[in-house]
């Protein structure tokens, strides 16, 4: 089992999936900076200086009660709240993400050259078959 496991292991496919998940996980968190520090903050700014890492709603306030400032300060208190801003942030990073994925399959798609189908012409058996069957059409 050990010899199976190094020669799957030893295959070009997953040595070249380890290197796209380590560059996928890289991207990733280029994608979150992106998104958590340069997306997000013109689009509160524009939304009257709203920071969606803090859009919350408190379902159970702890101890102070509610106002929390940020979903932090609601985990200091033991509130339990929904974090929907954090969560609008992981949505957005997905889809840029996903969209950058697009670009990339279809670029590599338009790249891939359409093989040529050639013609597969009759076997010898076949070719065979057909001068026997000319030679007695011509008898008969």
């Amino acid at each position: 089992m050990l010899k199976e496991f190094r020669e799957f292991i030893a295959k070009g496919n997953v040595l070249d999936l380890a290197v796209a998940v380590l560059i996928g996980a890289a991207f990733g968190t280029i994608v979150t900076s992106l998104v958590k520090d340069v997306i997000m903050p013109p689009i509160g700014l524009g939304l009257g200086h709203l920071d969606f890492n803090n859009l919350m709603i408190v379902l159970k306030e702890g101890t102070p009660p509610a106002p929390y400032g940020t979903p932090a300060d609601a985990a200091k208190a033991a509130a339990v709240t929904i974090n929907y801003g954090a969560f609008l942030n992981t949505i957005i990073n997905f889809l840029i993400v996903a969209f950058v994925i697009f670009l990339i399959v279809r670029a590599a798609n338009k790249l891939k050259k359409p093989q040529e189908v050639k013609p597969v012409g009759p076997t010898k058996d076949q070719e065979l078959l057909t001068e026997i069957r000319d030679l007695l059409a011509k008898r008969g």
